[in-house]
C-alpha cells in the first residue's frame, strides 16, 4: 500500500476494488452482460464521481516520498466545490498500474483508487476502449478492431468499478459516471444499488446507427448506458442518436429526450437522454491571461518565431479525429501557390503524445512527421520556419501564452464530442482580438457560431477560411470575438455541471418513494373541511403502454381510492384526455368517482350522464378532420389515429423520431389552412386537434365549483397537465409525476408513488376525522 503524504486515509467498504472479479453472478437474458455485484453494504457519500482517470496524478520522489497533485482540469474544476459540499468522493484509476492504493483524502477530496493491472490497461483501455470504441464513435475515420478478450477485459473492468461506487455510496446517493470507458457501470450499479440516482455522461460524440450497429455488442452497451436516469451527450445529435438506437434495437417507446424502460414488476422506468455541452473554468483562463509574466511569455514566443506578421496556431492531441493532416496540407498548399509568404505567416503546432503503444498512433505520428518535414523542407529560410512543430506537453501557463500569441487558432477536428481548445483560446483573449477558425464537426460548432467554420475535408474551403481570418478586418475580428466570449462565460464549465446535476436530481432522476416536504404538505391538506382529489390516470395512476388500451392502474390505485371516498368530505374525480369511453374501460372508476374525458369536453358527474353534444358545424369539422388524419398518417408505420368526441389524437409514439414529426409537423400545416379554428394540443408523441376548445384546467375549475372544494390536490404528468396546474390555488397541492419542467409544487417519480401518495392524504384524513370527533 501507498504512503500519503497530502491527506489522511479514509474508509470504504474494504473490499470494493479487488474482490469485484471474484464472482460472477447470472448473466442478463437480453444482453448476456454479468451484472454488479449482488449486494453492496452502502457507504457514506452522498455524491460519487466516477472516472477513468482520478482527479489526482501519483508522485514518487527521487528520495522515495509517495504524494498526489491534483490534476488539471475543467472536470475537477467544476465538481472540487461541489464535492466539498455534498460530502462526495471520487472513484477511479490513479494512473499506476499494478498497485493498489487504500482511499484517501486529499485536498478536501475523498478518494477511492481502483486497481488496473497492465494486462488491464492493454485489453480494456487501450484495447476496446480506445482501439474499438474511439474510432467507432468517431465515424470509423481509422477502422475498430473488434476481439473478445477485449471485450471480456471491458466487463471486468466496468464490474470493478462499479463495485467501487456502489461501496462508496450512501443510501439514495447520486453517482455521476463518466464516459466511454464506463459505459456498462449504470447498468451494475442499478442492479448492485437500486436506491441509487445514477447519471452518465459521454464526452465524446456518440455514432449514428449505422456506425453504431457494427459494434458486436451494441446491445449491452445500450442496456449498460439505460441503467442511468439520465444521460447527458455533448450533442443534440449524439443524444438522438443513441435515441434511435435504442428504438431500433429494443424497440422502446421513446418520447423526445425520454426513453421509457421496462423493468421485470412489468413496469417502466424513465430515462432521459439529453445533450449538455461542456466547457471550461472561463473565469480561470482569462485571469491567466492577464497575468504579466504571462504576457511577457506571449511576447517573447513572437519574437523567438521571428515576429511574423501572423501566428497560426493548432493545440491537439495527436489523434486521427483532429485533422492535424488536414490543416498542414491546406497550409503547405498556401505556401506553394504563393498566397502565403513564410516571412510572414507561421504555423505553431502543438501536438501532445496520445496512446503511443497504439499501432493506428505510431503511424500517424509518422505520417504528420513526415508531412511537417516536407513542408519545412521546402520553404523555410533561415530566419523564419514554416511550421513550428512540437510532440510534446505544456503547462497550462505556456498554452495560454501560446493563445495570447496566436493570431488565428486553428480548430479542424474531423469528429470531435466537443473541443474544449476552440473555448479555451476565445477565453484568453480578453482582448477583443484574434480569429478563431472552426471546424463544424466539432460539438464546440454548434455553440461557437462567429467563428470562422469550416469543412475540414474541403482543403479548398479551408485554404480560403484561412486567408479569411488572417485578412480579417480588426473591427469584425473584435464583433465576433466579443459574441464567441459571451458564449463561454455564459456557458461556464460551472453551469454545465450543475445543469446537469440539477436535472439529474430535480427532474430526470426523480428518487423513489414521498419526499417529507410532500408528507408535510398531505398532512396540511388532509384538515380541509372538503378535499377534490382530481388524479390524470395515463403515467399518474397507470404507467405508459405502447397500446393505449392495455393502460391499467398500479397495484392498490383501486384499494385507497376507494377509502379516499369513504372518508367525510373527500371527493375523488378522474381528469383524462382520454374519451371517457376508453377511461371507464381502462380505469374501472367507482361509481361515485367523478369523470372529465377529452381534457374537460366530456362529464360525467354525480347523475352519471355523460354531457356532451356536437353542434352541426362542428361534426363537420370533424368529418374533414377525420378525412386528412387518416390520408397523412396511413402509410406511416408506428402512427395512428384515436376517435375522440370532439376531435382526433394522431398518435406517433411507435413511429421513427424523423417519420413522427414529419407526420405531426404536414397534419399541423394542411388543418392550419383547412379549420383555422380548430384546437390543437401537444402531447407525448401525440397531437390532439378539437372541434371544442376545452383544457384539463377548465375541467378541474368546473370540478371544483360542482364539489364546493376548499382545497385541491392535483396530480399529473403530461404536458396537459399543466393547464391544471395553472388554475391551482395558493392553498392547493400539485403533484408532477416524473421529469420535466412543471408548475407543480411537488413531484414523485411514476405512479407507484402516487398510490403512496393517496394511502398517505387517506391516513391523515382518518387521523383529523377522528380528532374532530
Amino acid at each position: 500500500m501507498g504512503g500519503h503524504r497530502n491527506g489522511r486515509v479514509i474508509e470504504t467498504a474494504p473490499t470494493a476494488t479487488d474482490s469485484a472479479t471474484d464472482t460472477a453472478p447470472d448473466t442478463s437474458p437480453e444482453t448476456g452482460v454479468e451484472p454488479g455485484p449482488d449486494s453492496v453494504a452502502p457507504g457514506h457519500f452522498d455524491l460519487v464521481v466516477v472516472s477513468n482517470r482520478l482527479p489526482v496524478d501519483y508522485e514518487l520522489a527521487e528520495d522515495g516520498t509517495e504524494s498526489w497533485r491534483t490534476s488539471p482540469g475543467g472536470l475537477v474544476t467544476a465538481l472540487e466545490p461541489l464535492m466539498r459540499a455534498s460530502d462526495g468522493a471520487w472513484v477511479g484509476w490513479p494512473g499506476v498500474a499494478d498497485r493498489s492504493f487504500e482511499p484517501f483524502e486529499n485536498d478536501g477530496i475523498s478518494i477511492v483508487p481502483v486497481r488496473l493491472s497492465t494486462e488491464d490497461l492493454e485489453l480494456y483501455y487501450e484495447g476496446f476502449s480506445n482501439d474499438t470504441l474511439w474510432p467507432l464513435y468517431h465515424d470509423v475515420i481509422a477502422s475498430p478492431s473488434y476481439h473478445r478478450e477485449w471485450w471480456e477485459a471491458y466487463v471486468q473492468v466496468n464490474r470493478r468499478f462499479a463495485a467501487a461506487a456502489a461501496a462508496s455510496a450512501a443510501p439514495g446517493a447520486t453517482v455521476w459516471v463518466h464516459d466511454y470507458q464506463l459505459q456498462l457501470v449504470p447498468r451494475m450499479l442499478r442492479d448492485a444499488r437500486p436506491d441509487l440516482v445514477i447519471g452518465f455522461f459521454n464526452h465524446i460524440p456518440f455514432p449514428p446507427y449505422g456506425i453504431f450497429a457494427q459494434l458486436p455488442w451494441r446491445k449491452q452497451i445500450l442496456d449498460g448506458l439505460l441503467g442511468a436516469d439520465l444521460i447527458g451527450f455533448q450533442r443534440l445529435a449524439d443524444a438522438g442518436n443513441f435515441s434511435r438506437a435504442v428504438r431500433r434495437l429494443f424497440g422502446y417507446a421513446t418520447r423526445g429526450v425520454a426513453v421509457d424502460v421496462p423493468s421485470q414488476n412489468g413496469q417502466h422506468r424513465r430515462v432521459i437522454a439529453k445533450h449538455f455541452p461542456i466547457s471550461i473554468d472561463a473565469e480561470a483562463y482569462e485571469e491567466m491571461a492577464k497575468r504579466p509574466d504571462i504576457q511577457e511569455r506571449a511576447r517573447q514566443i513572437r519574437e523567438d518565431l521571428g515576429n511574423p506578421k501572423t501566428i497560426m496556431l493548432g493545440v491537439d492531441r495527436l489523434d486521427y479525429t483532429k485533422g492535424i493532416g488536414h490543416r498542414i496540407k491546406a497550409f503547405g498548399e498556401l505556401l506553394e501557390d504563393g498566397t502565403l509568404n513564410v516571412e510572414d505567416v507561421t504555423l505553431v503546432q502543438v501536438a501532445s503524445p496520445s496512446r503511443e503503444r497504439v499501432a493506428t498512433y505510431m503511424q500517424l505520428r509518422d505520417e504528420i512527421e513526415l508531412a511537417v518535414g516536407r513542408v519545412n523542407g521546402d520553404y523555410s529560410t533561415i530566419s523564419h520556419t514554416a511550421i513550428s512543430y512540437h510532440h510534446h506537453g505544456y503547462p497550462r501557463e505556456e498554452m495560454v501564452a501560446l493563445y495570447l500569441a496566436a493570431d488565428v487558432m486553428l480548430v479542424t477536428a474531423l469528429r470531435d464530442g466537443m473541443n474544449l481548445v476552440a473555448k479555451e483560446y476565445v477565453a484568453v483573449r480578453y482582448d477583443g482580438d484574434g480569429v478563431l477558425v472552426l471546424s463544424e464537426f466539432a460539438g464546440a460548432a454548434d455553440e461557437l457560431k462567429q467563428a470562422v467554420l469550416i469543412n475540414p475535408h474541403d482543403i479548398d474551403g479551408m485554404k480560403a477560411s484561412i486567408m479569411k481570418a488572417i485578412t480579417m478586418p480588426k473591427r469584425e475580428r473584435t464583433r465576433r470575438m466579443r459574441a464567441l466570449r459571451r458564449k463561454v462565460f455564459d456557458n461556464d464549465v460551472a453551469a454545465w455541471s450543475a445543469n446537469f446535476l440539477e436535472t439529474l436530481t430535480g427532474g430526470a432522476a426523480v428518487p423513489s418513494g414521498v419526499p417529507e416536504n410532500l408528507v408535510a404538505a398531505l398532512k396540511d391538506i388532509s384538515s380541509a373541511e372538503t378535499i377534490l382529489v382530481a388524479l390524470d390516470f395515463d403515467g399518474t395512476l397507470a404507467p405508459h403502454v405502447d397500446e393505449p388500451e392495455d393502460a391499467r392502474a398500479v397495484d392498490g390505485t383501486h384499494d385507497v381510492v376507494q377509502r379516499l371516498l369513504d372518508l367525510p368530505g373527500v371527493r375523488v374525480a378522474f381528469v383524462s384526455g382520454r374519451a371517457l369511453v376508453s377511461l371507464k374501460h381502462v380505469a374501472e372508476p367507482q361509481s361515485q368517482v367523478l369523470l372529465t374525458g377529452s381534457h374537460g369536453i366530456e362529464v360525467q358527474l354525480d347523475d352519471n350522464g355523460i354531457e356532451l353534444g356536437l353542434v352541426p358545424a362542428e361534426l363537420e369539422q370533424l368529418d374533414t378532420l377525420t378525412r386528412v388524419l387518416e390520408r397523412i398518417s396511413g402509410p406511416v408505420f408506428g402512427t395512428w389515429i384515436e376517435q375522440k368526441p370532439a376531435g382526433l389524437a394522431l398518435h406517433t409514439r411507435l413511429a421513427t423520431a424523423q417519420d413522427g414529426q414529419a407526420v405531426q409537423r404536414e397534419a399541423r400545416d394542411q388543418l392550419a389552412e383547412l379549420l383555422p379554428a380548430l384546437t390543437v394540443r401537444e402531447g407525448k408523441n401525440v397531437l390532439e386537434f378539437s372541434v371544442r376548445s376545452s383544457t384539463k384546467g377548465d375541467a378541474l375549475e368546473r370540478l371544483r365549483v360542482h364539489t364546493g372544494a376548499d382545497r385541491v390536490l392535483y396530480a399529473g404528468d403530461d404536458v396537459t397537465d399543466e393547464d391544471a396546474f395553472t388554475v391551482l390555488g395558493e392553498s392547493d397541492l400539485g403533484l408532477k409525476i416524473g421529469p420535466g419542467a412543471t408548475l407543480a409544487g411537488y413531484r414523485v417519480r411514476g405512479p407507484k408513488e402516487v398510490t403512496q401518495v393517496l394511502a398517505l392524504l387517506a391516513d391523515f384524513r382518518a387521523a383529523s376525522a377522528q380528532q374532530q370527533n
